[in-house]
C-alpha cells in the first residue's frame, strides 16, 4: 500500500520513471516506450514494476497487442508531465540566467487588449530587459485558454466563461469591455440626423439604425447574443440585415466600400478611429461585454519573465483605465 506521507514518494521516486510513464502514454507500447528512452524493454519493464510497487496501484493494462492507461496511471500520467515540464522549464531559466537573460515568456490576448494594454507593455519591458524573448498571440479566449493548458501561453488576457475550470486557473481582473458602433468616415448618419434632415448630428438611437445594414459577429458569439439583446429590450428585432465577421482587416476595408455600420469594442473602436479608418457613431450600445483580466495556470510556477511581463501589464492596464479597471 502507498505510504500517506509524501515524502515516501518524494525520496524513492525516480525521473526516468516518470519519462517511461509518459513515453508509454504516447507509444502505447512497451517496447517503442524503452525504446525512445534508449533503455532494453527488460530495463523498461521493472522500472514500471517497480513504480506499480511502490505506489501499491497498477498504472497500467498489458493488452494483446500494447498497454492502456488505467485510472491511475491516467492521473500519474497528467502529473509526470507537469513535473517534467517544470524541469524542461528550471532548465531553460537557468540557462537564459547564465547567459544574462531573463528567458522567454509567451502571452495571448484577445482583440481589445491586444491593441491597447499588450503593445504598450511590451514595450515597456523590452526598454528594461532588452534580451528577453517575447512571442504574442492574438485569438479568442477559448483558443488562448487552449495554448495555455497545453503550455503554449505563459500568460493569456482574455476572460473566463462557465465553460472555463477557475480552480485550475489565476484570474486578475482588469477592465470591462464597452461596445461601439463604426462607419466609415463621412458616412452620412456622422453629417445629418436622420430625425430631424439638415440638422447637426447629436445622437442616434437604435430606432434609427435598425434597417441598416450592420456587420456582427457570428451567431454563436457573446458579443452577438448581447446586440441582438440589445435590440429587443429597446422593442425592437434585431436587424436581419447583416454580414457575419470576426475578421477585422474585412470589417475595415468593408466600411470603406459601403455605408455599413459594424459593431467593435471600444478599444478595438478608437484604435482604428484614431488613424482614420472608422468613426464611431454616437449611438449608446448596451451590450458591454464582460471583464478580461491576466489569467494564468494555478498549476505552475511563474518564470521570471512572465512575472516581469505581468506587472507591465498591470501599470499599463492602471494607466489607461484605472486600478483595476475602475472608472
Amino acid at each position: 500500500m502507498l505510504e500517506t506521507s509524501p515524502w515516501y514518494v518524494r525520496t524513492r521516486l525516480k525521473t526516468r520513471q516518470l519519462l517511461l510513464v509518459v513515453a508509454l502514454a504516447e507509444e502505447g507500447n512497451i517496447h517503442r516506450a524503452a525504446a525512445a528512452l534508449n533503455m532494453t524493454q527488460p530495463a523498461a519493464s521493472k522500472l514500471l514494476r517497480e513504480l506499480e510497487d511502490m505506489l501499491g496501484a497498477l498504472l497500467f493494462e498489458r493488452m494483446p497487442r500494447g498497454m492502456k492507461p488505467t485510472l491511475y496511471g491516467d492521473a500519474l500520467i497528467r502529473h509526470a508531465r507537469a513535473v517534467l515540464g517544470s524541469l524542461d522549464q528550471a532548465q531553460a531559466e537557468l540557462t537564459a540566467l547564465k547567459a544574462g537573460r531573463l528567458g522567454h515568456v509567451a502571452v495571448g490576448a484577445i482583440t481589445s487588449p491586444g491593441v491597447s494594454v499588450l503593445p504598450a507593455a511590451v514595450a515597456a519591458v523590452k526598454r528594461t530587459h532588452a534580451n528577453m524573448r517575447i512571442s504574442v498571440e492574438i485569438d479568442a479566449s477559448n483558443v488562448l485558454l487552449e495554448h495555455l493548458a497545453q503550455d503554449r501561453l505563459d500568460i493569456v488576457l482574455g476572460r473566463l466563461s462557465a465553460e472555463h475550470d477557475k480552480l485550475a486557473l489565476r484570474y486578475e481582473p482588469l477592465t470591462g469591455e464597452p461596445v461601439c458602433a463604426v462607419v466609415r468616415p463621412g458616412h452620412p448618419l456622422l453629417e445629418t440626423n436622420a430625425n430631424a434632415p439638415g440638422a447637426p448630428l447629436t445622437s442616434l438611437a437604435l430606432a434609427d439604425v435598425a434597417r441598416a445594414t450592420w456587420v456582427v459577429p457570428p451567431l454563436a458569439s457573446v458579443l452577438r447574443h448581447r446586440f441582438e439583446l440589445m435590440f429587443q429590450r429597446a422593442s425592437l428585432a434585431p436587424p436581419s440585415n447583416v454580414v457575419e465577421t470576426p475578421a477585422l482587416l474585412f470589417i475595415t476595408r468593408v466600411l470603406e466600400q459601403s455605408d455599413m455600420i459594424a459593431v467593435l469594442t471600444e478599444d478595438v473602436a478608437r484604435y482604428y478611429a484614431v488613424h482614420g479608418m472608422v468613426a464611431i457613431l454616437p449611438l449608446p450600445m448596451d451590450c458591454q461585454m464582460d471583464d478580461f483580466g491576466i489569467i494564468t495556470r494555478a498549476d505552475k510556477l511563474l518564470s521570471p519573465a512572465a512575472g516581469v511581463m505581468i506587472e507591465a501589464l498591470r501599470a499599463v492596464s492602471a494607466e489607461i483605465y484605472g486600478p483595476r479597471g475602475a472608472a
